[in-house]
């Protein structure tokens, strides 16, 4: 746990230099909610104190970066209740929960105050870029493109586009890769920034904190879903490296799908987990019907919930044994 909040430092120093006073306001708060939270919890159970684990902090921190920057405290108190109460110590606590406590409290909030979750305040760095539209791109839809960034995520805009029936936008603006790249694009305040998340990422791995089968397998599959989409109709879709740095892509492959107490034990389970969370994500985000531009988070949720199942298909047979008969 000591070295997942390590490795999260370089998101909260981008979040703190993008979004500023409500990256500081959103992170103390869930941090320190999470953690009375959970030492009132385990005070109730009469159970002994858990919080010099981390995961509380842990928890607090990852849902603070899964949220957008002008939510309510209010708002951002009542996940964090809910993420360490209802996600985590109704099972047990750590090692019980069957889904990620961030992301099931991401889920509770942005089902309950959909506006609020769903609204993005630019930081002052963010500039008006302009998107090049395609040729089936009408003015509307063009004036709405000009300003993408300064009132809306790039998978936002994209999604109001493919309900529309109007041409996508193309991000072709020279400096639109950067901005990507580095974070300085709307969004949660803990996804924006590619560069410090693969830098999180890279200390992970080095430290052997995860390995490179899920998050690999989850990136893998987007990149092929979006590049199969985009050579088949790119008037109609994202080019597959928008879709790798936009959204909560790269904060969930490496930082919460690879969560130990909900993820698969073998590495043939970790391929299958990954590859589902990252066909999940492309099916949500490029559905036509769909009520969200993103789809990290319910991706990961909903392949949680298929962690035993991959586990007990994928358990390694010791050798010198026969097989479990099938029921």
């Amino acid at each position: 746990m000591l070295d997942v909040l390590i490795a999260l430092l370089p998101a909260l120093a981008a979040s703190l230099w993008f979004f500023r006073w409500h990256a500081l306001r959103l992170t103390v708060t869930c941090v320190a909610t999470c953690l009375l939270t959970e030492w009132l919890c385990r005070k109730a159970m009469r159970r002994a104190s858990t919080l010099s684990d981390l995961s509380a902090a842990v928890t607090g921190l990852l849902l603070a970066f899964n949220l957008p920057p002008a939510l309510p405290t209010w708002m951002a108190v009542a996940g964090s209740v809910f993420a360490i109460t209802i996600a985590k110590q109704v099972f047990g606590g750590l090692g019980y929960n069957p889904f990620n406590p961030a992301l099931a409290a991401r889920a509770f909030l942005l089902i309950s105050f959909t506006g609020a979750m769903t609204s993005w305040s630019g930081s002052p760095w963010i500039r008006k870029v302009t998107y090049a539209a395609s040729e089936a791109t009408t003015k509307a839809t063009s004036a709405l493109a000009a300003d993408a960034l300064t009132s809306a995520t790039p998978l936002g805009l994209a999604k109001e586009a493919l309900k529309s029936g109007q041409g996508m936008p193309l991000f072709s603006d020279p400096t639109l890769l950067r901005d990507l790249f580095l974070g300085n694009i709307n969004g949660c305040i803990g996804e924006t920034s590619a560069l410090a998340l693969l830098i999180g990422a890279a200390y992970l791995l080095f430290r052997r904190v995860i390995t490179w089968h899920i998050p690999g397998a989850f990136l893998a599959s987007v990149l092929v879903y979006a590049g199969i989409l985009h050579a088949v109709s790119p008037a109609a879709s994202l080019p597959p490296h928008v879709h790798l740095l936009s959204g909560g892509l790269l904060l969930g492959a490496f930082f919460m799908a690879t969560d130990m107490v909900t993820s698969p034990l073998t590495r043939r389970g970790m391929l299958i987990f990954g590859a589902g969370c990252g066909l999940l994500t492309m099916l949500i985000r490029t559905v036509k019907t769909g009520a969200y531009p993103e789809g990290v988070s319910f991706a990961i949720l909903i392949m949680n919930a298929f962690t035993p199942l991959i586990n007990r298909a994928t358990r390694n047979r010791v050798f010198g044994t026969q097989p479990h008969p099938k029921p």
